[in-house]
C-alpha cells in the first residue's frame, strides 16, 4: 500500500518562507563627549552623587529595507556643590531587515535593533566614566519594549474634553 497523503503540507513560496530576519551592516559611535568641569576636586570621595541617566532612540530609513538606528545615552552625575561628569553618547548600527510586514517593521526596528546594540553602547559608556577617573557607569539593562510602549502613549494625542464621554439622552 502506497500512501500518496502529504499530511495536507503544501510546499512554501520563497515570500511565505522569508522569516524575519536582521542583519547588522555596522555600528558605530556618531558622537561621545565626557565632561569633569571640577576635576579634581570631583575625584575625591564625598557624599554619593545623584545620578540622573536618560535613554532615547530614533531611527531614519536609508534604503529599503536598510535603517540607521541610534541611541542616545546620557548620564550627569553631580553632589550638591558641584557636577562631578556630565557623559553623552549617540551609539548607533546600520540594519537590514527582512521579512518584516510593513505594519510591524516600526515596532521591530524601535525594539529589536536597539536591544542589539545596547551591550556595545553601555560598554563604551562604562570604558568612559572609568577613564574619566570615577567607577565604571553599569547601567542596567533596558526594557525597549517597555520603552516603546512609553514613547507612543506620550505621543498619542490626548482626547478633548469629553470626547470619550457617554453622550446623555
Amino acid at each position: 500500500m502506497t500512501d500518496t497523503n502529504d499530511g495536507g503540507a503544501q510546499p512554501q513560496t520563497e515570500d511565505a518562507a522569508a522569516a524575519p530576519g536582521m542583519h547588522i551592516l555596522g555600528q558605530y559611535i556618531k558622537d561621545l563627549s565626557f565632561e569633569n568641569p571640577n576635576a579634581p576636586r570631583s575625584l575625591q570621595q564625598g557624599e554619593q552623587p545623584k545620578l540622573d541617566i536618560n535613554v532615547n532612540v530614533g531611527a531614519q530609513q536609508m534604503s529599503e529595507g536598510q535603517f540607521e538606528v541610534s541611541m542616545t545615552l546620557t548620564a550627569k552625575a553631580q553632589r550638591p556643590d558641584m557636577v562631578m561628569f556630565n557623559v553623552e553618547l549617540v551609539y548607533a548600527g546600520l540594519f537590514r531587515i527582512t521579512g518584516v510586514p510593513t505594519e510591524h517593521m516600526h515596532p521591530f526596528v524601535m525594539i529589536e535593533c536597539p536591544r542589539m546594540i545596547f551591550p556595545f553602547a553601555r560598554n563604551i559608556l562604562a570604558d568612559a566614566t572609568r577613564n574619566g577617573g570615577f567607577p565604571p557607569l553599569l547601567l542596567d539593562p533596558i526594557d525597549f519594549a517597555q520603552l516603546y510602549r512609553q514613547n507612543m502613549a506620550q505621543q498619542a494625542p490626548a482626547p478633548e474634553n469629553g470626547a470619550d464621554a457617554p453622550k446623555p439622552n
